[in-house]
């Protein structure tokens, strides 16, 4: 028998204050695996907080039973090396994977959060099908409630979440090497976009380029000192 909202809230936040082991585990995934649900993705999102590029998310279904998954963790606790070959282990070991992103312009025209979760539908939307859906971070309306469950810092308790955070994490710091060919002066092959201090540097320097989000403050104030710029929003 399928659980109610109130269970499953109940069951993630368990899973959240538990004092178990420091690191992601199966024991959510479970929870649906039995009861017959058996295609549960994990869902994240990556570069939320960075001033330039897109959000980029990833939904993640592992096999049933999986007990565990060594090494994997937050995207954010790993390093560059260790999200790249645990990249490689979760395509081997997933039974599907899906990749979606919300671009600059929607991120300045929608707010970030609504670009967010657009990020992670379209991520929803690219597997071949899935039956439940567990994402990281607070409720979101536009998510079906009757086919997904919010856990606040899933990624750091959910197997499924922490591969998809991983899986996101590697393509958008792809892309950000990519757009830093193009506009090496913000040092976006290192910083993936985020608000370093030699990226605010560059800002001020430069000014933002076509890739930077004119809704972010930083970038907003130099937009409104340089009328020029208002054509880019």
């Amino acid at each position: 028998m399928m659980q109610s909202t109130d269970e499953r809230r109940v069951s993630a936040a368990s899973v959240i204050s538990s004092t178990g082991p420091p690191f992601p585990t199966t024991e959510v995934e479970a929870t649906f695996w039995r009861r017959g649900v058996r295609l549960v993705a994990g869902v994240d999102e990556v570069g939320r907080g960075a001033l330039a590029g897109p959000v980029v998310a990833a939904a993640c279904i592992l096999p049933v039973g999986l007990l565990e998954f060594p090494d994997v963790r937050d995207s954010k606790a790993l390093s560059a090396q260790q999200r790249e070959r645990l990249r490689g282990e979760i395509f081997e070991v997933a039974t599907a994977i899906g990749v979606g992103a919300a671009s600059r312009r929607e991120i300045d025209r929608l707010n970030i959060r609504r670009a967010s979760v657009l990020a992670m539908q379209r991520a929803l939307s690219h597997l071949p099908s899935w039956d439940w859906a567990l994402y990281d971070g607070l409720p979101a309306p536009e998510l079906d409630p009757e086919r997904t469950t919010a856990i606040v810092h899933g990624d750091a308790c959910s197997t499924s979440i922490a591969c998809a955070s991983i899986i996101a994490k590697v393509v958008r710091d792809g892309l950000m090497r990519k757009l830093d060919r193009r506009h090496p002066a913000y040092g976006w092959a290192r910083n993936a976009g985020y608000g370093t201090a030699g990226h605010k540097a560059a800002l001020l320097a430069q000014g933002p380029c076509c890739h930077h989000r004119r809704s972010f403050a930083p970038v907003r104030q130099l937009v409104l000192e340089d009328p020029s710029e208002m054509g880019e929003a």
